[in-house]
């Protein structure tokens, strides 16, 4: 009998100290769950607002060369006036050579 008090004894030790760690856990959700966690975006404002300046930025460098781009293209011509004119003096009396021949 002397071991059968001593498991039973054990058991109970140990089921003594298993409600003293349910206890505690117990202790400490409750106190996880009332916590309450705030988090400082303070620093990521302050990454994204560099960001998004360096974006305008680029953004209006973009414009920029698409309108002077665009300037260019405007401007450009693919023949110079006089040689325009001078081809179409050259075709007239060439056409009218031919006519009076």
């Amino acid at each position: 009998m002397t071991k059968l008090e001593e498991l039973t004894a054990l058991l109970v030790n140990e089921l003594h100290e298993f409600n003293k760690s349910i206890e505690r856990l117990e202790k400490i959700s409750e106190q996880l769950n009332t916590t309450k966690i705030k988090m400082d975006v303070a620093e990521y404002k302050a990454i994204i607002e560099v960001h998004q300046k360096q974006m305008m930025s680029h953004l209006n460098s973009i414009e920029r060369f698409e309108n002077r781009f665009n300037n260019k293209i405007k401007e450009a011509k693919i023949y110079p006036n006089w040689a325009v004119v001078v081809f179409i003096i050259s075709v007239l009396f060439g056409a009218g050579a031919i006519v009076l021949c």
